[in-house]
């Protein structure tokens, strides 16, 4: 076993919590130059990556937070990699009482994005700098280039923003990491990711789920399909493990892999984060909401046990498929147009978040660093940038001619699909809410007069005329006679 020692004053930067995506980080800026730190609450996992992977660039293992803290270069940095919630807190007050203001404390997890602003405003009263960072790639991003979406001040940026831009994903030469806004901006931005990831799976799963369900198909076939589809405008890394996912075979039984594992999609909380926050601002993440209600419902087991005992019909007449050709070509647009959807709803949320919060963020270069290294890497992600770019405050994306010409080609296929899976006793609640969004916006006018004349109706809430300037009220009670409020 290797004995830890303090090298004072050596590291460009640290990283505590030795896990799988902490170990990967930490290789990753190894691999890039930079001479890293090492802690972990177990000394055992330190050693366990120095025996495998030291040869990967200069380490500097400490057993104590003391000797950690110690072995940095000022200011100080230092990348907290564990889970997220009070363990986080407990590693920042255990890093604080040894540095010294000025320095800059990063956390790299998962973190919910009021946590990231509490902190952040608690360790500036202490002197340092709090820089709460999404970083999106899985393990493999970590080591070989992720996504990073760092928050915190522009003065911690300029010392941690080289070293992070560095180790990121690079596409077309421009580093996958940019500084994206104050406090819990980063987290903020990384978690809306996660619930735009959340939707493009379901949307995914609900076009396997048809193409098996109409056609008949294998789940390798499916997975030919998802292949093909790789080579043109749904590229991307989701569409490409998915085809990789179907083609796999159990060693044990013979049987197509996604046959043989329990349909109970799990969650983390990133989802239903992006979800609360978006009912909180009032806006409709549509796609996203039911992709995490789907999640729900699959885990609802006693649920769904009751439906089938009570026998719940369908009601449908079976599958009546003439051009298997056509169909498939209705699913890719169905998914391509709701996929737009759900990216466009995503980003209005992050322009909604950064308006109630002040954090001005570009939402041009937030689709930018997502060209690669993350999850929902994709080919259409250059398109967004350069809606973006084009127009920096669009209110819609689907507005943009690019993406409303992918809307409006794919709404004919996307309604024959949705009619299809409803006649046939299919769930697709991702595509069919997608469309019904893309209906909503695209109104001359919506039912929810009705709604604000109820809520007149019953609780004086006032509306709106269409005729003139004002808010008004009916005295229903009364002689129904109207007067105006304001």
């Amino acid at each position: 076993m290797t004995t830890p020692h303090t090298a004072v004053g050596t590291a460009d930067i640290g990283v505590t919590g030795l896990a799988v995506m902490g170990s990967n980080l930490a290789r990753n800026l190894a691999r890039n130059g930079y001479t890293v730190a090492l802690h972990n609450r177990s000394y055992s996992k330190t050693q366990a990556l120095l025996d495998a992977h030291g040869g990967d660039g200069e380490f500097v293992p400490s057993e104590t937070t003391a000797d950690f803290v110690a072995s940095l270069k000022a200011p100080r940095t230092v990348l907290i990699m564990v889970k997220a919630g009070a363990p986080t807190d407990a590693v920042i007050e255990d890093l604080a009482a040894h540095m010294e203001p000025g320095d800059i404390i990063v956390d790299g997890g998962n973190a919910h994005f009021p946590d990231t602003i509490r902190r952040e405003k608690s360790l500036r009263d202490r002197g340092f700098h709090f820089v709460g960072t999404g970083v999106s790639g899985g393990e493999e991003g970590a080591l070989n280039g992720p996504s990073i979406m760092p928050g915190g001040t522009k003065e911690a940026y300029a010392t941690l923003g080289p070293m992070l831009e560095k180790i990121s994903a690079q596409v077309d030469g421009t580093p996958c990491c940019t500084y994206i806004g104050p406090d819990g901006a980063g987290h903020y931005v990384k978690m809306v990711h996660n619930g735009i990831e959340y939707a493009d799976m379901q949307l995914i799963a609900e076009a396997y789920d048809l193409l098996r369900s109409a056609l008949g198909l294998s789940a390798a076939e499916v997975g030919e399909v998802f292949s093909e589809w790789n080579k043109g405008e749904l590229e991307s890394y989701l569409i490409e493990i998915t085809a990789d996912v179907l083609a796999h075979v159990d060693a044990e039984t013979g049987k197509a892999f996604v046959d043989i594992v329990l349909d109970q999609a799990e969650q983390k909380g990133t989802g239903r984060w992006t979800v609360q926050s978006a009912l909180d601002l009032g806006v409709p993440i549509t796609g996203i909401a039911e992709a995490t209600f789907a999640r729900a419902l699959s885990g609802s087991v006693p649920q769904r046990e009751a439906g089938r005992a009570a026998g719940l019909a369908a009601a449908a007449s079976g599958w009546d498929v003439s051009d298997k050709d056509a169909f498939i070509e209705d699913v890719r647009r169905a998914l391509y147009a709701s996929k737009v959807v759900a990216y466009s709803q995503g980003f209005d949320q992050i322009a909604a978040a950064s308006a109630e919060y002040n954090w001005d963020i570009d939402r041009g270069a937030a689709a930018r660093i997502w060209r690669g290294g993350c999850i929902i890497r994709a080919q259409f992600l250059n398109r967004i940038t350069e809606a973006y770019e084009r127009e920096a405050d669009l209110a819609l994306l689907i507005s943009d001619p690019y993406f409303a010409d992918v809307v409006n080609t794919g709404a004919a296929s996307w309604r024959r699909v949705v009619s299809q899976a409803v006649l046939n006793g299919v769930p697709v609640p991702a595509f069919s809410s997608s469309l019904a969004y893309y209906d909503g916006v695209r109104a001359e006018r919506l039912p929810a007069a009705l709604i604000q004349a109820q809520r007149d109706f019953f609780g004086a809430h006032t509306y709106q005329r269409t005729d003139k300037e004002g808010v008004f009220h009916t005295e229903w009670s009364a002689d129904r006679s109207e007067t105006q409020q304001s």
